[in-house]
């Protein structure tokens, strides 16, 4: 076993991608690995014909996974937006993966990322000795991707200055990277889209300006649409990663994954399940994510802490540290709920008293 903590896609998924090679034979764009149909096999799952079981990695509307494949076969470069935690990175990751058989060209969003990063950087020591020149230029995952063509991702494009996002426009609409200190350029190579990700939440901290926003093709990734399905996802990724932590303890019970997913929905519509009772919305966003998160800190603490089986008392703490974010609004919402919805409901009662002891 892989001493890794996390695997990139490509590796994880090895085995599945060259089934999928081996099996496709539809028509593929130049550059690319496998056919836009078995991109989209991949990331939704399926059985090929030789019986190998493709595992989903996505969950949710088949349509909008086709037309984010669609988006990278053409010339524009693809936006993937919603709210955090709705699997806009893990998407992101997966169909470079299968495209590119590459996912690691990767420049990550923050207020401090710089045009360097995007563009190109120098080697100093090379460059006060010798001057500019092709040995002392650095390359960035963008320009390696360019160079190789390849998918590049940008992660969380709003959070970047907006001088530095208009970067990307030469490069998205030429296809071209200047270099003016060596009077060059690299121009793309076959193969070659960027995917960049953006939160719903973060409208407003850099939008994007109106010649940019023309050079994507924006999907929204939405929230599961049922309670079955964010289970289905909450579980999946569960079981992998208790793989990959090695974590000894037994899989948590489907009745207990959904009772906190269950939580999670009806805070985060301002409603119950069965639309009867009015609730108020905390301040975090709830998201997918973070039950997953809930649950391997419940699976941690009956692993190591408990009898290797998770109940209500291994969940609270991180049920309650996912809904409490502002410790002053977010308490009374969460007491108002513990008090109206938790304490009522039958089954329930095991996790009220948990909640309430912290």
């Amino acid at each position: 076993m892989s001493q890794r903590l996390r695997e990139h896609a490509e590796h994880q998924y090895a085995e599945e991608l060259r089934a999928l090679e081996r099996q496709d034979d539809r028509p593929r764009p130049t550059g690319w690995r496998l056919s836009p149909w078995a991109v989209a096999t991949y990331v939704l799952g399926g059985t090929l014909g030789d019986g190998t079981v493709i595992e989903p990695k996505y969950i949710g509307s088949r349509r909008v996974i086709e037309i984010a494949i669609a988006t990278l076969a053409t010339d524009r470069a693809l936006l993937l937006i919603g709210l955090p935690g709705t699997a806009k990175s893990w998407v992101s990751e997966h169909l470079s993966a299968a495209i590119s058989g590459d996912s690691t060209m990767l420049i990550q969003g923050t207020a401090g990322t710089s045009e360097e990063s995007i563009r190109y950087g120098w080697n100093y020591a090379r460059l006060l000795a010798d001057g500019p020149s092709a040995a002392a230029l650095v390359a960035s995952p963008m320009m390696r991707a360019m160079q190789d063509g390849k998918i590049a991702r940008v992660e969380e494009l709003t959070r970047i200055p907006a001088e530095v996002q208009d970067t990307l426009i030469t490069i998205l609409s030429e296809k071209t990277l200047p270099i003016p200190e060596l009077n060059s350029e690299v121009q793309a190579v076959k193969g070659f889209n960027l995917i960049a990700t953006a939160n719903d939440r973060d409208r407003g901290v850099n939008d994007l300006s109106s010649a940019l926003k023309r050079r994507f093709n924006t999907v929204v990734l939405p929230l599961p649409d049922t309670v079955e399905e964010e289970v289905d996802i909450v579980q999946r990724r569960v079981a992998s990663l208790g793989v990959a932590l090695e974590l000894p303890a037994e899989v948590p019970a489907l009745a207990e994954i959904r009772r906190i997913v269950t939580v999670f929905r009806e805070l985060r519509s301002g409603q119950t399940a069965d639309g009867k009772t009015k609730l108020k919305a905390p301040s975090g966003t709830l998201s997918t994510a973070e039950a997953i998160s809930v649950v391997n800190s419940g699976l941690a603490l009956a692993a190591h802490f408990g009898d290797g089986v998770m109940r209500a008392g291994d969940v609270a703490s991180g049920l309650v540290g996912a809904v409490i974010k502002d410790p002053v609004q977010d308490r009374l919402v969460w007491q108002e709920y513990l008090e109206t919805v938790v304490k009522e409901r039958d089954g329930w009662k095991d996790l009220y008293r948990a909640c309430r002891e912290l």
